[in-house]
């Protein structure tokens, strides 16, 4: 029988050819049909391919008795209840990757056009004037160039930098190194881009952690005279200081293409935007004939995938899983997701290497989808589209991650367990855990033997092992009016190396975590937040 498709938003033709070549496929395009028409008709489709033009809530998926697929030919996914999709075990697929040359190339647009005054120009030409002297410009051959983020369309801007004969250096905790290797640059920390780059570019997702990540004290610790590039998103540059270094003179020139808000209109944003040593555009980055064609080709690809029962790239929620094989795993699946939840936290590097080990009755199973499931828990935790179950190896393939599973039907003391191993450059992190009446409990941290059940805030430290640190321990979180719930101790020999897992009613802060690492002289302190525990 064939997959009936229902087109309801303009999406380039190239893309849907694909799907209309297929003999499986009844495709049918209306655009601009009101709600009540929709709904009227959504039950006859298997699929829908949108753009932003409609929305796909609970009524139209009430109404879509047969859906199988919302395929969003585009990056977001805002009109889409995906929550309420998952729930109905409709997939919901997008094109984070479509537009990925375009940005790159956007990226390298707008260093050209700073760097030989090409707007500044192209205005004082066109205004009947004739002046060459006052736009000599600088070339890019032999300078030092900073990319921050190297994924997909970091990586490509890195390649057109060193084709342009640059010096590249890049910064991305979350990429192994043979990512890097192979692209030829340098893999080097943020202190050392921001201190001796001639020009910064961002190509990082904004988060919770690089919201604002070129600040005040980032931009006073650049050279002289920096270019600074954001082609990426609006708020990972502090644009009140961004502005107050071009108004300094610190750095030379800079080229936005996106902004905290938009459309702009905060007075920052106006100054910033007027600047005369800003090169601006209102996010254009995706703004590609080719792009529109890409978003178009990758989710009809993603609906092929889905017919010949073949991996989804971009699937932004989790399918079912064949329920007889969920039946052996269940249980498994929430310790796979807490182990994941506290192991990647202790990963300071770039990830090169993830091993899942199962050992004792639970290895004579297919853990696949418990693998899967870790992998992705893990990755989530690290990159900028979301991973689930469907495309966790495909990314982690992406990133050049080496994962490998391993059995074993020997058992120290558990009749089952699952270990983590996590190895980056020069680091190697270790989780083992078990059930104990259905409650995760860790047993084992890097050679530590510990025992304990993982809560959602935690404080685990390493420190030589010497009377009266756990009563310092104590003091200090007392004085903050921070509970201890339990404490876990283990260590490798009387006054060796100890390691305390503490679980606490509150989190930490890094105040508090300081003053404990100098009160314990601890090797390592870190608190943890555990969103599986809760």
């Amino acid at each position: 029988m064939a997959m009936k498709i229902i087109v309801t938003d303009e999406v380039a033709q190239e893309g849907l050819a694909l799907l209309q070549r297929d003999p499986r496929v009844q495709m049918d395009i209306k655009l601009g049909l009101k709600k009540e028409e929709l709904y009227a008709i959504i039950g006859d489709y298997d699929v829908i391919i949108t753009r932003s033009g409609t929305t796909v809530d609970k009524p139209l998926l009430d109404a879509a008795t047969n859906l199988k697929m919302v395929a969003r030919a585009g990056v977001g996914v805002d009109n889409v209840d995906v929550d309420y999709a998952s729930a109905k075990g409709v997939i919901v697929v997008n094109a984070p990757f479509g537009n990925t040359n375009s940005a790159a190339e956007h990226a390298m647009a707008l260093l050209l056009s700073f760097c030989r005054n090409v707007t500044k120009a192209n205005s004082s030409l066109k205004g009947g004037a004739w002046k060459r002297a006052p736009f000599t410009g600088y070339e890019l051959k032999g300078r030092t160039a900073g990319v921050i983020g190297l994924g997909k369309v970091g990586g490509r801007v890195a390649t057109r930098l060193k084709a342009f004969e640059c010096e590249v250096l890049a910064c991305d905790p979350y990429i192994a190194e043979k990512r890097a290797h192979d692209l030829g640059v340098k893999l080097v920390s943020l202190d050392e881009i921001i201190r001796v780059c001639d020009i910064i570019t961002v190509h990082t997702p904004l988060t919770a952690e690089t919201k604002g990540m070129i600040g005040k004290k980032e931009l006073a610790a650049m050279k002289e005279g920096v270019i600074v590039i954001n082609a990426a998103r609006g708020g990972i540059i502090n644009e009140e200081a961004m502005l107050e270094a071009l108004d300094s003179g610190k750095v030379a020139g800079a080229a936005f293409d996106v902004w905290s808000q938009e459309p702009p209109d905060t007075e920052t944003l106006k100054k910033l935007i007027g600047h005369e040593k800003m090169v601006v555009t209102p996010h254009l980055g995706a703004n590609t004939f080719e792009a529109q064609v890409n978003v178009a080709v990758d989710v009809s690809r993603e609906i092929l995938h889905y017919l010949d029962e073949q991996p989804l790239e971009n699937a932004i929620n989790i399918p079912r899983f064949d329920a007889a094989l969920m039946g052996q795993m269940r249980p498994y699946l929430n310790l796979m997701n807490v182990l994941s939840d506290f192991v990647i936290q202790l990963a300071d590097t770039n990830l090169n290497k993830i091993t899942f080990t199962y050992t004792g009755n639970l290895a004579q199973y297919d853990c696949t989808p418990i693998t899967v499931l870790g992998l992705a828990s893990l990755l989530n935790r690290r990159v900028e589209q979301d991973v689930n179950m469907v495309n966790a190896q495909l990314v982690a393939d992406s990133m050049g991650i080496v994962v490998e599973e391993a059995k074993s039907s020997q058992t120290e003391a558990f009749s089952n367990m699952i270990t983590i191993t996590i190895e980056g450059p020069g680091e190697k992190r270790l989780i083992s855990g078990t059930l104990f009446e259905g409650v995760p409990r860790i047993v084992k941290l890097r050679d530590y033997q510990m025992d304990f059940r993982p809560e959602e805030h935690m404080l685990l430290m390493a420190y030589g092992d010497r009377p009266g640190i756990i009563g310092k321990i104590g003091t200090i979180l007392g004085a903050r009016d921070i509970n201890i719930a339990s404490m876990n101790l283990g260590r490798r020999e009387k006054k060796g190396e100890a390691m305390v897992i503490l679980s606490l009613d509150s989190a930490v802060s890094p105040e508090v975590v300081e003053e404990v690492r100098a009160a314990t002289e601890a090797t390592f302190v870190k608190p943890l937040y555990l969103v599986t525990a809760k």
